[in-house]
């Protein structure tokens, strides 16, 4: 996946009003929050299925071992705070256990 480097008030056009500056990077986080949420309901989708899988052969609903290395790997990428989003995540997939 690649991204884009966000654009400071140097990188902007000589001139450009403050207000487009901010307009133009509200339009590009709104974009953005839209391919998140898409995002995060794809994963409560495969999630569902591999729920509904591993209770169909006999198993657990919820993989608590699996949501570790999860936990973990949100943490070891955005700090304290990814655990949080993680747990949210996990929530969202699996609800609460």
């Amino acid at each position: 996946m690649t991204t884009t480097a966000p654009q400071t008030a140097r990188e902007t056009a000589p001139g450009t009003a403050p207000e487009a500056v901010i307009a133009g990077a509200r339009e590009r986080i709104d974009a953005l929050d839209d391919r998140i949420i898409g995002l995060i309901q794809e994963r409560m989708a495969v999630s569902a299925v591999v729920q509904q899988t591993r209770v169909a052969s006999g198993g657990r609903r919820v993989h608590l071992s699996r949501e570790m290395e999860i936990l973990a790997r949100y943490r070891d990428a955005l700090g304290k705070p990814g655990t949080a989003l993680a747990m949210t995540l996990l929530e969202l997939s699996r609800g609460r256990i």
